[in-house]
């Protein structure tokens, strides 16, 4: 797709989405250009994956069609109406900052900018990110399927409305952080009866990775295919009986719920 992609800042996410952007080939690392406050992470990132960098985000909005906005919520509007002027009516502003609202950006930057909200999750790093895409009334067909294409590079991207965003930041922005949790308390316990570390968490994660394929894949209810491996009287279904007890679902619920809370109150 012939685009040009800017993205300003290169902390945890912005760099996810860019490993993600260039390892799939979606445009050439010359079409890209990075910009970040300080230099020895641009180094880092021109020495990684080649594309262009630079200190002022100015440079980022001039050379590009889509516009990815990777900052930090508490510096975001700062940096907005630093490069506001250089935004026309043709350029792609999205947003991967948690509790940005597509009506805060259009505050800073005017509602008559093409802007596009979006919540991405870190395992686009791998090309296995879940991103959800909220389009403001600007983004016509193409725009948005510029967008997409950009967030499909490096994994999987639904469009939703935006009053969904916080319940999509409990289902697969923070998640991974659960995921990973859940991973290191198997382990533990597998370690517990001898199994070496890096052995239980090899064991485990291909685990995580061939179930959560199955039930992309299958098309199949949760709890079918978790009754397709309890055999009766077996072993799962007595670990499955033991977690009930501890009230793992309770608890993860009780999770998600705090987590889906907070997002809707940096939002306000």
């Amino acid at each position: 797709m012939n685009m040009k992609i800017g993205i300003i800042g290169s902390g945890n996410m912005g760099t996810a989405i860019l490993g993600g952007i260039v390892k799939s080939g979606l445009v050439a690392p010359g079409e890209v250009i990075v910009s970040n406050r300080t230099q020895p992470k641009l180094d880092r990132v021109r020495a990684d994956y080649g594309v262009n960098t630079t200190l002022d985000a100015k440079e980022v909005v001039l050379n590009s069609d889509i516009v990815i906005v990777a900052v930090k919520p508490h510096i975001y509007d700062s940096v907005l109406t630093e490069v506001r002027e250089l935004i026309d009516s043709d350029k792609i502003i999205v947003n991967i900052a948690a509790g940005k609202t597509i009506e805060s950006i259009e505050a800073v930057i005017g509602d008559d900018k093409k802007i596009v909200r979006t919540m991405p999750n870190t395992p686009a790093l791998v090309g296995e990110g879940m991103t959800a895409i909220c389009p403001n009334r600007n983004i016509n067909e193409e725009d948005l399927e510029k967008a997409i294409s950009v967030f499909e590079s490096f994994g999987k991207a639904e469009v939703v409305s935006e009053s969904m965003i916080d319940a999509v930041i409990g289902a697969s922005g923070s998640s991974p952080a659960y995921v990973f949790m859940f991973i290191e308390a198997i382990a533990d316990a597998v370690v517990i009866h001898g199994m070496p570390r890096d052995k239980a968490y090899k064991f485990v994660a291909q685990a995580v990775l061939g179930s959560a394929k199955m039930v992309l894949e299958t098309g199949k209810h949760p709890g079918e295919l978790k009754d397709m491996v309890c055999s009766p009287s077996g072993t799962t279904i007595e670990a499955v009986r033991a977690l009930e007890e501890a009230g793992m679902r309770g608890a993860v619920i009780k999770g998600v719920n705090a987590c889906i809370e907070k997002s809707i109150e940096m939002s306000k």
